[in-house]
């Protein structure tokens, strides 16, 4: 297939670290443009990763050499560099999370399909191979039926100043941590929760939240618990409770392209503790960030379909993400159907 030229909208730490590196490595891709609101930075990618094109972001957007773009901006910055983007008919792959509303989410859905391009909001972990093992493990009745999912994602506190600390910006850590696991139990239920109740803790100085539960309710009475925070031990995990057993993931989210992860199994059929057993599965490193720009690509250039509407599915997070923001800021148990 002809390769997808990108051009980056951003000279954010991911993009130097995973993104730019999985477009360069990418059978599928070449690194076109790179744009900075500071042409200096940009200027200092663009030798970093040999691009010959750097600028402002205005100028990524308006070379008709690029095909798609990468948008790594602050997460209130995305509703507008989304739509500007597909005005100029570049697909899209935009950092999570996509938006700070649903109404913001619903604007860039909208454009993109009146401007036939795709978008795609970035999480990268779903395409982590240790994902499908879990599912293959629930499929064959490991687990018997599901009952619940707990996911944890926290790390150590960033450093004063920090975009993620910045309201207007689009800061708090709903947006920055939170979001992975409320995806992965989405992902595992293969369905969207009926009701949400979330509490988040602020930072009276910033205006942002730092910490936060959730609790989920979805359909055939699954349920999912959700703890996140900045600034306490490193936590990226969910752990999956079954009629027969359980499955555990230590690191589910954040994957360095050189890690084995393990996928744990704990079951037993018998109604006793000596009955149970403890296998675990380990599953060789990957760059997910590649996998998912592969079949990123490979989907808006036509070769391969892929299993995932891209667009749907940022809507839907979009959707379940304002419900936590609606029961935080309502102190109340939010339904889905009441967000139109």
């Amino acid at each position: 297939m002809t390769p997808i030229r990108f051009g980056i909208i951003g000279c954010s730490r991911i993009a130097k670290r995973s993104v730019i590196p999985g477009i360069i490595r990418s059978d599928f891709t070449e690194l076109e443009f790179i744009g900075s609101r500071s042409i200096e930075k940009a200027e200092e990618f663009a030798k970093q990763f040999a691009c010959k094109k750097f600028g402002t972001f205005q100028d990524v957007l308006s070379d008709n050499d690029v095909d798609a773009v990468y948008i790594s901006t602050p997460i209130g910055t995305h509703e507008e560099w989304s739509i500007k983007a597909s005005l100029e008919g570049k697909h899209i792959y935009c950092e999570k999370s996509s938006t700070v509303s649903f109404e913001s989410a619903k604007k860039m859905i909208e454009s993109s399909k009146q401007n036939n391009v795709r978008l795609m909001e970035g999480f990268m972990f779903k395409f982590h191979p240790q994902h499908k093992k879990v599912k293959e493990l629930i499929n064959n009745k490991m687990i018997g039926d599901l009952l619940s999912f707990d996911g944890k994602f926290g790390f150590p506190a960033f450093p004063e100043g920090d975009i993620r600390y910045n309201k207007d910006l689009g800061g708090g850590f709903l947006n920055d941590s939170g979001c992975y696991p409320i995806a992965a139990s989405r992902m595992i239920f293969e369905n969207e929760p009926v009701s949400v109740s979330c509490n988040l803790i602020m930072d009276s100085k910033i205006g942002v939240d730092v910490k936060g539960t959730s609790y989920m309710i979805f359909q055939n009475g699954n349920s999912a618990s959700i703890t996140y925070g900045n600034g306490n031990y490193y936590q990226a995990q969910y752990g999956i409770w079954g009629s027969k057993g359980t499955i555990s993931l230590e690191r589910a989210y954040s994957v360095p392209k050189d890690f084995e992860t393990n996928v744990r199994l704990q079951y037993s059929y018998n109604p006793d503790w000596n009955s149970k057993k403890d296998e675990n599965y380990k599953i060789a490193p990957v760059d997910h960030f590649l996998e998912m720009i592969n079949e990123f690509c490979l989907d808006i250039s036509g070769k391969q379909k892929s299993k995932i509407n891209f667009e749907n599915e940022l809507k839907n997070q979009a959707k379940v993400m304002e419900a936590h923001r609606i029961s935080n800021n309502e102190k109340r148990l939010v339904t889905l159907d009441e967000i139109i």
